[in-house]
């Protein structure tokens, strides 16, 4: 373990020894500092709160699906268990409503930037 950690330490120092220009904004031949470029590619806020909502709504479909998912393998591994049978529908059934309200605010949101005549959401 030790050597590894000393592997890794020596590994490092040469690494930032050889990189150091990297480092220092400006580097060594008095360069301007390199401009950084806006991340979100757009400074209008309508575009802006469009990638916002498409993004929210893509992280809650990607979780109804495990849901739905989730409540398949319930019932499947219920092994006839009524309990658990019973929680297995509730959760698909559950996520299956889900899915369909995320998919109709999804239709709702793009219908009304459509119209308000905001594009790249």
């Amino acid at each position: 373990m030790k050597k590894l950690l000393l592997l890794f330490l020596i590994f490092s120092f040469f690494v930032l020894y050889f990189n150091v220009e990297n480092l220092f904004a400006e580097g060594f031949d008095n360069e301007p500092p390199v401009e950084l470029s806006n991340p979100i590619g757009t400074e209008n806020p309508n575009i802006i709160i469009g990638r916002i909502i498409n993004a929210i709504l893509g992280v809650v479909g990607s979780l109804a699906l495990l849901m739905f998912i989730y409540g398949g393998l319930t019932w499947m591994l219920a092994a006839g268990n009524n309990e658990r049978v019973q929680k297995g529908k509730d959760i698909l059934i559950w996520a299956t409503i889900g899915m369909v309200v995320i998919f109709s605010s999804y239709a709702v949101i793009k219908f009304i930037f459509e119209g308000l005549g905001v594009s790249g959401t």
